[in-house]
């Protein structure tokens, strides 16, 4: 009778670790030692939930395509930047550090941007950023894929 009534709790718990396995292939993108990887927000209804609750720190994963070139940000670390949107409509800003990871070469208006990043709200969408390993092993890595390449 106890496992009749533990199995719901089971197969709930099952689905849920099969659901977050994804794809593991090794990607150094996608693993760090020690550090969870996994984003608490993924997708346009999670970047939509993330800017309605004016979220701050938070991983976040997505794809979106390019609709503004921005001058690099030379105050500090360097920074790539552009205004990606997403299927929603919803924009971000991303602020890639060249410091730490290559530059998106040939980045252009109307190409389609992955990324796994830090999400951190502002008013007209958001930003991300974290968009590269952490040097010293203390942050999750972020990564921004184009064009069938990983930047991290």
């Amino acid at each position: 009778m106890r496992l009749l009534l533990a199995l719901p709790v089971l197969l709930t718990i099952m689905a849920g670790l099969v659901a977050c396995g994804g794809d593991r292939s090794g990607n150094a993108a996608e693993s760090t030692a020690g550090i969870t990887n996994a984003p608490a927000e993924s997708g346009d209804a999670g970047l939509a939930e993330a800017y309605r609750e004016h979220a701050a720190d938070l991983e976040v994963e997505g794809r979106g395509t390019v609709v503004r070139l921005l001058k690099d940000d030379e105050d500090g670390s360097r920074h790539q930047r552009f205004i990606i949107r997403l299927d929603s409509g919803q924009t971000l800003l991303v602020a890639h550090n060249i410091d730490l990871a290559p530059r998106i070469p040939r980045l252009q208006v109307g190409d389609a941007v992955a990324f796994h990043g830090e999400y951190e709200w502002g008013q007209e969408g958001g930003t991300i950023h974290w968009t590269h390993r952490d040097p010293a092993g203390e942050h999750v890595s972020g990564w921004l894929r184009h064009g069938g390449r990983t930047y991290e």
